[in-house]
């Protein structure tokens, strides 16, 4: 019989600590929010399998462990605003909601935002707020934020992202500029941004988020 609570402790026990998923606030979030509430009900048992799970048409909860390790890199702070890029059915805005005074959820789809606001809100998580809008295009309406969060891969960090960042903000994103996915930070300073690959993760590519292609002849 499936068991949430000892599934999120094994979570925790056999994926996140073994690669280096040490901070206590994040750990306590993934041990407490409740992943299968995230998940539709055909996913429910296998909810915190080491894979990333297709929860809504081209939208995934993240393995854990490279969830945990992204959000590990960001160090988020009490203080921060944070906005989290493809939010889906909004597993990853919960976790964020408990370490940020305030996340922005964005999704494009109207309908999958307004399921994953009516969950939010059934949790009490009301720090939290789902936007609906281009991914790539951002949230401006509440920037600049102090970390932004992209639930997927990207070919590219699109530059409207780059921009709603807070000076010494963070963001993070597995990048597969070549096929291989590198999980990456970004951290502005001014005008300019530093660049930082932490790690490699087979993530699945976030529907909007590829690079412009040329026109080629």
């Amino acid at each position: 019989m499936f068991d949430p609570v000892a599934a999120r402790r094994q979570m925790v026990d056999a994926q996140l600590r073994p690669n280096r998923v040490l901070d206590g606030a994040l750990l306590r979030a993934m041990a407490e929010i409740p992943r299968e509430a995230f998940v539709p009900e055909r996913l429910v048992t296998v909810a915190y399998v080491d894979e990333d799970l297709e929860v809504a048409r081209g939208r995934y909860l993240l393995e854990p462990r490279v969830f945990a390790r992204l959000v590990q890199d960001l160090a988020i702070a009490p203080s921060h605003r944070v906005l989290d890029v493809g939010c889906g059915t909004g597993y990853s805005t919960a976790v964020l909601a408990r370490l940020a005074s305030r996340v922005i959820g964005l999704e494009v789809d109207g309908d999958l935002a307004t399921r994953t606001s009516r969950l939010l809100a059934r949790l009490d998580l009301a720090n939290t707020f789902i936007s609906v809008g281009s991914l790539a295009a951002g949230e401006r309406a509440n920037a600049p934020y102090d970390r932004i969060m992209v639930e997927g891969a990207v070919e590219q960090v699109p530059d409207a992202l780059k921009q709603q960042l807070a000076d010494g903000g963070r963001l993070a994103a597995v990048v597969r500029a070549g096929g291989v996915g590198k999980a990456t930070i970004v951290e502005r300073h001014g005008e300019a941004f530093g660049v930082r690959e932490v790690f490699d993760a087979a993530t699945p590519l976030l529907p909007g988020m590829t690079k412009p292609r040329g026109f080629v002849f």
